[in-house]
């Protein structure tokens, strides 16, 4: 073989080499942007979802509901994991210090986002700064409900006899703080009357013992009153926010007895930890728009007394704006210090 035959055939094979090599190396990258995509894809692993408080409350039926359509809907298990401790913190704490990716979640409410910080010394969060909101979920006012020996039929009867009797009518709430606490305080400085109150470790826990005597009355979420208003152990007198209740459509609004509180309602939001990716926020915003849009969700939440509301990362954010600083007037009002 001369060498030119020689040349030409070594020719041959480099120009059969490199296509082979670019073949190789196309499919390589190939397989390694599929493994990138995979691992980018969101979700492709199971979801926690906190819940701050016991199993049972408002804040688990919410989010055990919504945790199962999310799991529907994102084709991947979510885990309802419940936290409870401190008034809530312990569990917003918690979401605080897990990573940023979107497979930790919680539910806050209002006690956690717009309140503690009003009760605390060390939160150990900031509601502002330390969370990646997705979006509100729900809001729902509470019911005002008396003991059936309490002499009253009204709110108008209620405000009258306790400025007859100062101070001897007492309210149960969960805790110092909690929703039913805020309200009733508001409510005291609104109308004009002094009720003692009483703090126990649970609204359910109030209840009992408002259903047992110990108590004259309490507002309260809808879940554990429901069954003693129906059952006609307790007397409902009005229901706060704007509109009445689809639960008890005969019970009027405070407002209409003319009486307009700032803090009427508790609210649910879902939040990450602080640094999730756009693109997982925009992921879990829209679907969580998706379904509390669904006529069953939006059904078994009215059940309860509590109205499904969707928004933007931003709204979670406005919310926390406005409501925390009227929750503290009240606290501050009420002679509460933070601990």
């Amino acid at each position: 073989m001369n060498t030119s035959t020689m040349e030409a055939a070594a020719g041959r094979r480099w120009a059969l080499l490199r296509r082979c090599g670019g073949a190789l190396l196309a499919c390589g990258l190939a397989l390694a942007g599929a493994g990138a995509s995979a691992q980018t894809t969101y979700p492709n692993k199971p979801i926690k979802f906190v819940v701050p408080f016991p199993p049972g409350g408002s804040s688990d039926v919410l989010a055990r509901l919504l945790g199962q359509k999310l799991s529907e809907s994102l084709g991947q298990p979510v885990t309802v994991e419940n936290r409870p401790g401190a008034g809530g913190n312990i569990g917003a704490e918690y979401i605080t210090r897990q990573p940023a990716d979107g497979y930790n979640i919680v539910l806050g409410s209002s006690t956690q986002l717009a309140t503690n910080i009003h009760l605390y010394k060390r939160l150990g969060y900031d509601p502002l700064t330390d969370f990646t909101p997705v979006s509100m979920v729900a809001v729902g006012g509470s019911i005002l409900v008396v003991h059936p020996s309490v002499p009253v039929k009204t709110v108008a009867d209620l405000i009258a006899l306790a400025k007859a009797q100062p101070g001897k009518l007492n309210y149960g709430s969960g805790g110092v703080g909690t929703p039913a606490h805020v309200i009733g305080e508001s409510f005291k400085s609104v109308v004009g009357v002094n009720l003692t109150h009483v703090p126990y470790k649970g609204t359910g826990v109030a209840v009992v013992d408002l259903v047992a005597g110990q108590l004259d009355l309490i507002f309260s979420d809808m879940v554990p009153t429901t069954p003693q208003i129906k059952g006609g152990k307790l007397r409902p007198l009005a229901v706060t926010g704007d509109k009445r209740s689809p639960l008890f459509p005969e019970v009027p609004t405070l407002a209409e007895s003319g009486i307009n509180l700032t803090v009427g309602q508790t609210w649910w939001a879902i939040l990450g930890p602080k640094g999730m990716p756009d693109a997982v926020v925009k992921r879990l915003n829209a679907e969580t728009e998706k379904i509390l849009r669904q006529p069953d969700l939006i059904e078994r939440y009215s059940a309860l007394g509590i109205s499904t509301h969707f928004t933007s990362p931003e709204g979670v954010l406005e919310r926390i704006r406005r409501d925390s600083p009227e929750f503290g007037k009240v606290l501050r009002a009420a002679g509460v210090q933070p601990e």
